[in-house]
């Protein structure tokens, strides 16, 4: 209940920062994560791309590649992704042209990321134009691989080195100036008078390159604080992009993120995943990605250690977004990336990505204070029943008042979701250490367990309950002290510093355990107690108690400082 409530009230935390949390355990993901991939478009940028120019492979305004550009947008049944919105939008607001009113659909191939690119096919109207037109648009690269010709001077010519090497170097500029450009070709294919013509991929070759379209995508306004704040707290943050490297590396300079290492998607295909895991740590830009290549890279990552959360909005990042220990995505992003991620953010401020990590830290560090809790103080009470039964001749506490014992400090522990975590431990992210639980359970249990036997001593020779007629006196002090040095440990446990002095837990912490404190005091001295078979105690036990507890919080104390120099770390 505890844990589920920690989880709980950290997706409270951050739905009113406006972050849906689609599962629970992606909370304590999100404060493990030490390595933040993220997807360029729509998530570092913003999702409103302008389409900014329309040249000529010399860089000169044009509205040809505008035309075809457009044809093939509109004429593309496939999702429109915002590439071909902001070319719509373009031509329908800003121009007079209507190409579409000319022409008919009669096929279409559609894109995928391993060509990088679609095309269309369109008929004019006019009937003397006996011929179809296959309009291709999608990657530089790709589209001059597949153009025998090119619009060159005013006039086709052959795609010789000399023109490519001259659209390359516009293409270059404008990504230098933070454009993304994708090209624009076509070819005439005439009308088969016998069968009905159908195209495909094989299709997409012996074009004539038109021009490009250049569109601008600007970073978001909290991109780079947040990349600032994420690396501040202790977490990598690495771009994975089926954009070029160009253009990422001039996003990356807007954002104020230091480039270490670029990797292409054409170099990693030749790499084994060992020599790949050997380059993941020291790369920062991934780039010309598809989405397996994504993926694979979260996976390797992962293989290595980190934790790893993934932001994307694309189609291209569903599968990398699945893979990822905790996945983001944002309310405008396509229903797959939405269907993949943990978590979604419902604004654009990416400021909400810290408060998240923080959020996640703080819920971690109360499911660990919950779980060392429990599992040092149950360790201390069984280690206590088993060294008493070997001298003893009776329980040491009946089986009801154990029962009633646990009951009590069970609910002195649940207001530990709403406690406050010190701010060192928020510094850097923490992840599940299993044998530190273990170890932790080792080194505290006892430190209990000797106070047990010191009220055991206490209890037999001071107060005389060492036979079985003062049985009920025995458990009625062991009770007390059982419960009160339980609660009391709540306060020692919680934090590495000083409790009280340094660090003090939250209000409902501090009410509820010393109500829990006082009830437990209380209880031999009612009807409860006495049905529970427990009988009131002298009152110069309660000067033993306190001195038995406060020994017992300083030993805990010097064991925490012990074991915080020995292991480096507390919870």
């Amino acid at each position: 209940m505890i844990v589920t409530a920690n989880l709980a009230k950290g997706s409270v935390a951050m739905a009113n920062q406006k972050v849906v949390v689609k599962r629970l355990n992606a909370i304590q993901n999100f404060g493990a994560m030490d390595v933040l991939c993220t997807d360029k478009t729509g998530t570092l940028t913003q999702d409103k791309i302008i389409l900014e120019r329309h040249i000529d492979l010399h860089g000169y305004e044009s509205h040809e590649p505008l035309q075809y550009g457009y044809l093939n947008s509109y004429y593309q049944t496939g999702l429109k992704n915002l590439l071909d919105v902001a070319v719509l939008e373009h031509v329908e607001l800003n121009t007079k042209l209507r190409p579409s009113e000319g022409y008919t659909k009669v096929d279409e191939i559609p894109f995928d990321f391993v060509r990088r690119r679609m095309s269309v096919v369109v008929e004019e109207l006019n009937p003397s134009h006996n011929k179809h037109i296959l309009i291709c648009k999608g990657a530089v690269e790709e589209i001059f691989n597949i153009c025998s010709h090119a619009k060159y001077q005013g006039a086709i010519t052959r795609m010789n080195e000399f023109v490519r090497a001259d659209g390359m170097r516009v293409t270059q500029q404008l990504n230098e100036d933070g454009f993304r450009v994708i090209a624009v070709a076509y070819k005439e294919i005439p009308i088969p008078q016998d069968t009905i013509p159908t195209y495909g991929a094989k299709d997409e070759c012996d074009l004539i390159l038109v021009g490009y379209l250049a569109f601008l995508d600007p970073p978001k306004d909290s991109a780079s604080q947040a990349i600032m704040a994420l690396q501040e707290h202790g977490v990598a943050v690495k771009i994975i992009t089926g954009d070029n490297d160009i253009v990422t590396r001039k996003i990356c300079q807007e954002v104020d993120l230091q480039i270490d290492g670029i990797l292409l998607g054409s170099q990693m295909e030749k790499m084994s995943d060992e020599q790949l895991a050997d380059m993941v740590d020291t790369t920062t830009v991934f780039a010309k990605m598809s989405p397996i290549q994504k993926a694979q890279i979260i996976r390797v990552l992962r293989s290595k250690g980190h934790t790893v959360g993934y932001m994307g909005d694309g189609i291209n990042d569903a599968a990398a977004l699945r893979d990822a220990d905790v996945g983001i995505s944002v309310d405008t992003a396509v229903d797959i990336a939405k269907e993949s991620a943990d978590i979604i953010l419902l604004e654009k401020n990416l400021m909400v990505l810290e408060r998240g990590v923080i959020e996640g830290r703080r819920t971690f560090a109360n499911i660990l204070k919950y779980l060392n809790m429990t599992a040092s103080s149950n360790f201390g009470n069984v280690f206590s029943v088993m060294g008493s039964s070997a001298f003893l001749p009776f329980l040491p506490m009946q089986p009801i008042q154990l029962l009633t014992q646990n009951l009590l400090y069970d609910i002195s522990q649940i207001t530990i979701p709403f406690d406050n975590v010190d701010k060192d431990f928020l510094k850097k992210p923490q992840k599940w250490n299993v044998p530190n639980i273990g170890r932790f359970m080792l080194f505290i249990g006892p430190v209990s367990s000797i106070f047990d036997y010191v009220t055991f001593i206490v209890m037999w020779f001071v107060f005389g309950a060492n036979t079985p007629e003062q049985v009920q006196l025995f458990n009625s002090g062991w009770f007390v002290e059982g419960l009160l040095s339980q609660t009391l440990i709540v306060h020692m446990i919680r934090t590495s510093r000083w409790p009280f002095l340094q660090s003090t837990a939250s209000l409902p912490v501090l009410l509820l355990t010393g109500i829990i404190i006082a009830i437990g005091m209380v209880i031999p001295f009612t009807p409860l107690g006495a049905a529970l078979g427990m009988v009131p105690l002298p009152m110069r036990y309660f000067g033993w108690l306190w001195a038995i507890l406060g020994a017992y919080c300083l030993l805990t104390q010097a064991i925490k400082l012990w074991y915080i120099r020995i292991f480096g770390k507390w919870l």
